[in-house]
């Protein structure tokens, strides 16, 4: 980042947050056998965060994302062909998707065709009852719809932003203008349980087959967004296991993710963080 090094990427990011709402948050990822790789497993280790489950690459060096930021808002130049690209479905990593209650997967993960091959496995080897959680986070020329409509098809949980579900409803001939029934057409599509779709600043929309709920969101002084939206993730999931209604489902994950967005980098400390739901 422009300030220097932050540890980062969407699966630390959902497990680091995981586990600050009392969660066990796991890490299925890769670094490599370098000083940056050790870094971040002693790092992420600090935060109480279960590293066992991370892979070392011999060949191919850590993962590196150059961000700059403009008004709070970062882009991204993602490195590739870096350790997170080459993931094995090893016996851990199948032990490991025997014994979730939810798993996180998302779209930027899969861009190689390794990597791609490992998580989709992984994803059909959970338990029947796991929620199923794709993160659709559509970056640059990282993805194809072949893979989007089998990540989709393997999931039972969507979660999106409000620029991504145009592209989707693009993608598969999804014919609305009504950004709640291209949701909802997108969900009988592909026999989704429950999309989640983000707004920004404008809060967020849930909905199941039987109900539908929007929040305005939390106007916080935002410091900047990376993590925000990982955070948003991992509370919703915490909600639903839990079984919380959707409206207390969607209070929650907002206020979550704007404490994330009003904080330096993507694991803050949670010292200043009020762990109610409502």
């Amino acid at each position: 980042m422009p300030t220097g090094k932050q540890l980062g990427g969407a699966p630390a990011n959902f497990a680091y947050v995981s586990k600050r709402l009392g969660n066990r948050g796991i890490v299925a990822s890769r670094v490599g056998n370098d000083a940056a790789g050790r870094e971040i497993l002693d790092s992420l280790e600090s935060t109480g965060v279960d590293v066992s489950h991370i892979q070392t690459d011999a060949k191919h060096q850590t993962g590196t994302v150059k961000v700059a930021l403009e008004n709070g808002q970062p882009s991204y130049e993602i490195i590739e062909n870096v350790a997170w690209d080459f993931l094995e479905l090893t016996e851990n990593w199948r032990n490991l998707a025997k014994s979730c209650d939810a798993v996180c997967f998302g779209t930027l993960a899969q861009r190689n065709p390794v990597s791609r091959h490992t998580i989709q496995g992984f994803v059909k080897s959970v338990k029947t009852d796991c929620l199923r959680i794709f993160d659709v986070n559509l970056r640059q020329n990282y993805y194809s719809p072949e893979f989007i409509k089998d990540s989709l098809n393997l999931a039972n949980i969507v979660k999106m932003n409000h620029e991504e579900l145009p592209k989707l409803a693009e993608m598969f001939a999804i014919n609305s203008l009504n950004e709640i029934e291209q949701a909802k057409r997108l969900c009988g599509k592909f026999k989704i349980r429950f999309l989640c779709l983000t707004r920004g600043g404008n809060g967020s929309l849930l909905l199941t087959e039987e109900e539908t709920s929007e929040h305005c969101g939390i106007k916080v002084e935002i410091t900047d967004t990376i993590g925000a939206g990982d955070a948003f993730t991992a509370a919703m999931s915490h909600g639903i296991l839990l079984g919380w209604n959707l409206d207390e489902i969607n209070e929650f994950a907002n206020k979550v993710g704007a404490f994330i967005a009003s904080q330096t980098g993507a694991m803050p400390s949670f010292d200043k963080f009020i762990s109610t739901k409502a």
